[in-house]
């Protein structure tokens, strides 16, 4: 029981709010030491997962790329594009990305989306025009009230949908997992048994959107309210 120790360190350092990095390295430092490693195993076997898995590292080239295109204006042009939408609001939006999102995971690409490459330039930037454009000047309340609701349809819609994809790393983890405890499944039984939870997934992340219009239309309605009040 002694190797769970990483789980408790984990949950307190993300409480505490420590940097993500230091907290994550020592619950795997003692994670080790707890298993009977001692430091040189522990650190050799985090160096050897680094090294089998640089392709993660990919992700940072990117970087300089997004860079580039918010310094010409990419957040601008996708204001000015959602701006001419009458139909279009933050919820919906987001509704829309998260099917694109979902479906893409499903298939396999988890590359499509992410939040350095498409939630921070595009998706938040346009769910905050559409809001704009039909209640106004919003608060910077809202405003990050958007952009977690951005985050999150990110992370949700790529959690559940990426189970469906039988050649996933999260579909081979689960079936190694089962397979040293005697269950014996195959990928795509995983797979097919993933699909009602990414259905209820969607449904839930839906209703929650569909609340946030409303939550921003009763808080516009209210400001107006007073603005009228104190006129």
């Amino acid at each position: 029981m002694l190797t769970l120790c990483g789980i408790v360190i984990v949950v307190a350092g993300f409480v505490a709010g420590i940097n993500p990095l230091l907290v994550v390295t020592v619950a795997a430092l003692a994670t080790g030491l707890a298993a009977g490693l001692d430091i040189v195993a522990v650190v050799s076997a985090l160096g050897r997962a680094f090294t089998q898995n640089r392709y993660v590292g990919i992700v940072w080239l990117v970087l300089p790329v997004i860079g580039l295109l918010e310094r010409a204006g990419l957040r601008e042009r996708a204001q000015a594009l959602i701006a001419r939408s009458r139909q279009a609001t933050a919820g919906r939006l987001l509704m829309l990305y998260f099917v694109v999102r979902q479906g893409a995971a499903a298939l396999g690409l988890t590359a499509l989306g992410g939040h350095a490459q498409m939630v921070r330039p595009l998706i938040a930037p346009m769910a905050e025009a559409a809001a704009e454009r039909r209640f106004g000047a919003i608060t910077p309340a809202t405003r990050f009230l958007i952009r977690a609701h951005a985050a999150a349809v990110d992370n949700i819609a790529v959690f559940f949908g990426e189970d469906i994809f039988i050649a996933i790393a999260s579909i081979l983890l689960i079936k190694g997992f089962l397979q040293t405890n005697g269950i014996d499944v195959q990928p795509l039984q995983l797979s097919v048994w993933a699909m009602p939870t990414a259905a209820l997934a969607l449904v839930v992340h839906v209703a929650r959107l569909f609340l946030l219009d409303r939550r921003l239309q009763r808080e516009a309605a209210a400001e107006t309210k007073a603005s009228e009040r104190v006129s």
